[in-house]
């Protein structure tokens, strides 16, 4: 069976609120959100699972995004060992899914975030911009078999990848 992860950095958020764990998403990164995950649709269907951080920008990211994909909000977890943690806690979490999902989405932080997109697809991806998306697939593997270089990169957009500005 074909696992698929998503990791999402979260949208822009504020710069002036604190302290950082409720900044919320400005209107920009409103925005970005509501245009990715519209741009993403056909490649996001049937997602199982959206485990986030307790941020507040984390979690207003994903609320827009499962606005945008059509998916039911019930669908968010909160995992507060998303914050401010190490690639290592975004493993463990996913390993604590259960296989009969297939599809999980991850919406964290950089560096983390990107260090594990790295990690798991092998792929120079380099440090993803805010509201940036990489798409993945591990082929008959469970969630806790998923390791290093195991993932197969099948997509990469952004905010101004999706409108044909360098990413």
């Amino acid at each position: 069976m074909t696992k698929t992860l998503y990791l999402v950095r979260h949208a822009k958020a504020s710069d002036s609120v604190s302290p950082d764990l409720i900044r919320p998403l400005v209107a920009s990164g409103m925005i970005d959100a509501a245009r990715m995950g519209r741009h993403l649709a056909s490649k996001m269907q049937g997602i199982d699972l959206i485990l986030t951080s307790n941020s507040e920008r984390t979690q207003m990211t994903a609320q827009v995004f499962c606005e945008q994909l059509g998916i039911d909000n019930q669908r968010i977890k909160v995992e507060e060992n998303l914050y401010e943690s190490s690639p290592m806690h975004y493993l463990t979490a996913l390993s604590e899914v259960s296989d009969s999902l297939n599809s999980v989405m991850i919406v964290g932080h950089n560096p983390s975030i990107s260090h594990l997109a790295e990690y798991l697809t092998g792929e120079e991806i380099g440090s993803m911009p805010t509201c940036a998306v990489v798409g993945m697939t591990f082929h008959n593997l469970t969630w806790t078999e998923i390791t290093k270089k195991s993932g197969k990169m099948s997509f990469y957009d952004s905010p101004d990848g999706i409108l044909g500005m360098k990413v």
